[in-house]
């Protein structure tokens, strides 16, 4: 199965903006890790007919009288968890890490912290960035394939607002 992973998108809108609708066609199920922000917005990834979610801390009250703060469903064999927001921690996954084993999962997705992770141990943690709003990365997603009990990632790089730092960065360079 593949499966497209997103969180933080933070839009306010009735409609999902065509790049990502587009890249949602090619996945079979949709996994966003809270932070839609507005209900509007929710219903239009829940009529995809294939988001699975929780809800973040910057979400309406409309959305988190919907959703749970933390999910767990099973995909080909894989257990997956997920959950908004999962440390306090930007750099360290230990916290991270143990919320997946006290989860009883084999992958733990989480937002919140707008630039992607992968990292693997004896859990599989994922936080996919954000599509939309992201802090020190590009705009992006996560790609996630299971089969047959195998899982690959790939992250995945998408058009839209790039993070200014990033774009302040980048801009140093161009002065020499």
């Amino acid at each position: 199965m593949k499966i497209i992973v997103i969180s933080d998108t933070h839009l306010d809108s009735e409609e999902i903006p065509s790049y990502l609708s587009e890249l949602f066609e090619k996945y079979e199920m949709i996994i966003h890790a809270g932070d839609f922000d507005t209900f509007p917005f929710y219903k239009a990834l829940e009529s995809t007919g294939k988001l699975k979610a929780v809800h973040g801390n910057s979400d309406e009250p409309a959305v988190r009288d919907i959703l749970p703060e933390k999910l767990i469903f099973e995909v080909e064999g894989v257990k997956i968890g997920v959950i908004h927001q999962a440390s306090l921690s930007i750099v360290d996954n230990t916290a991270t890490r143990y919320m997946a084993l006290e989860m009883g999962v084999d992958i733990l997705v989480f937002g919140h912290i707008h630039r992607p992770v992968i990292e693997k141990s004896d859990v599989l943690l994922i936080c996919p960035g954000s599509p939309t709003k992201p802090r020190m990365s590009d705009p992006c997603a996560v790609e996630l394939e299971i089969e047959n009990g195998s899982v690959k990632t790939n992250v995945i790089p998408i058009t839209g607002q790039s993070c200014e730092y990033i774009d302040f960065s980048r801009s140093l360079g161009e002065n020499e």
